[in-house]
């Protein structure tokens, strides 16, 4: 179903929706409290209307080249990703679609407003330099983007490389959708890079899928020995509940070694290539999911500096050293009960308040004075910021999550309500 011939659904009306939806309601109050300079992650409109990323992760010399390459059908073309034994991916390769076999520099891409790569530019020139982008003509990239990443080289410290590799790795895993971490059966050992790439993925464990690649060269004894290894290894790097799905194959064009559990090998390919396509078919509701989740994160930061800019006024007097005083607050919010006010007040859970040492940083920069309260964020025109983005949360993108199940063309929709005063279906209700 990845490769088949049939025009791509026409999303631009929603996708418009709901770029105004984030200009009008969420954006403004992102903006007055400076949410970007807490979380480094701002949202361009090129990412609201970017298609679903797949971002490659693991050791060198693992296969994910290799894969890529299989998916796309690159093999013995002058534009296959060049793979071999030793480290050999060291640029950032983002594939795309294209009319025609093209290779673009990172230096374009970043200038390019209209892609959703132009934040990169803040890692610096030395790391544009170590990114590529291809556009390939193949029907699977009209629907994805894949990302194919350096190897993890444990022996390598991130100043030898130039430029800030975990942080590029974190831009790029806080915009994947689905996140390939793959292994070689002979690369198991956990290092510090590696240690601190699953750090990286905390919170995203429901996009990670791991991958035990060149599972044909073990036989079925050894094979089994190397999957117990491989969840020993990672068990205290993925401390959740369940554990990330684990697909175990050899994903390259050559076929499988005789003597090897061909069928399961076969299975397990095609199971991957299901998941792959779920993530395509959910593009949209995972783009209007992800916009939600941020509103909420920038909601609860704009609470924050509120209660601490309340707290601050109250305890401030004719005589006080306001530098003294905010330093108080800030050192110990819990006396001042900044966090427990934004609990009892709000509909805000425990677990998506940031951590406190944060707002040490982030006042350290933006000072407490720079900031006005959030009833005075009102205009008699515009209405109050919290009161909109309240509304996105509640009403606006849930209303428009429910009107994707309506038809078979969301882009015809462009009505406010959902569904246009009809009931919504539920579409994962069974008959």
């Amino acid at each position: 179903m990845l490769n088949e011939d049939k025009p791509a659904d026409d999303f631009s009306a929603v996708l418009q929706r709901l770029r105004k939806i984030y200009h009008s309601s969420i954006k403004p109050l992102e903006q007055s409290y400076k949410y970007n300079e807490l979380r480094q992650h701002e949202i361009t409109d090129g990412e609201i209307t970017s298609k679903p990323m797949v971002l490659f992760l693991g050791p060198w010399s693992v296969g994910k080249s290799t894969m890529i390459n299989y998916l796309l059908g690159l093999e013995n073309t002058r534009y296959q990703l060049y793979t071999g034994a030793e480290p050999t991916t060291s640029e950032f390769t983002v594939l795309m679609h294209g009319p025609k076999l093209k290779t673009i520099e990172g230096i374009v891409m970043a200038a390019d407003s209209a892609r959703s790569f132009s934040p990169l530019e803040k890692f610096g020139q030395n790391f544009l330099e170590k990114l590529i982008g291809m556009e390939v003509p193949h029907k699977l990239l009209e629907r994805v983007t894949f990302v194919d990443t350096p190897g993890i080289i444990e022996n390598r410290k991130q100043q030898e490389r130039g430029y800030p590799f975990n942080d590029v790795c974190q831009w790029f895993i806080d915009r994947a959708d689905l996140i390939f971490v793959v292994f070689d059966p002979t690369k198991l050992d956990v290092g510090l890079e590696l240690e601190m790439l699953f750090r990286q993925l905390k919170g995203r464990e429901s996009q990670i899928r791991i991958i035990l690649n060149k599972a044909d060269n073990l036989a079925t004894q050894m094979l089994m020995r190397v999957y117990g290894a491989l969840f020993w290894s990672l068990a205290p790097l993925i401390n959740v509940t369940e554990p990330p799905r684990v697909y175990v194959s050899s994903f390259w064009p050559y076929d499988y070694k005789p003597d090897t559990h061909r069928d399961l090998f076969l299975r397990e390919e095609i199971s991957l290539l299901e998941d792959l396509n779920q993530v395509i078919e959910n593009r949209l509701e995972n783009k209007i999911a992800f916009i939600r989740q941020h509103a909420i994160r920038v909601r609860i930061h704009a609470l924050l500096v509120d209660r601490y800019l309340q707290t601050y006024k109250e305890k401030m007097t004719f005589f006080s050293d306001g530098e003294l005083v905010f330093k108080d607050i800030v050192e110990d919010p819990d006396k001042f009960y900044i966090f427990k006010t934004i609990l009892a007040k709000t509909n805000v859970s425990k677990f998506d308040l940031p951590h406190r040492e944060a707002y040490k940083d982030f006042f350290g920069i933006n000072p407490i004075s720079s900031f006005k309260l959030l009833s005075q964020q009102c205009s008699y025109m515009g209405g109050c910021f919290l009161d909109k983005i309240e509304r996105a949360i509640t009403q606006e993108l849930p209303s428009l999550l429910g009107s994707l199940g309506l038809g078979k063309n969301p882009g015809a929709l462009n009505c406010d309500k959902t569904g246009c005063g009809e009931t919504p279906k539920n579409r994962y209700k069974k008959p």
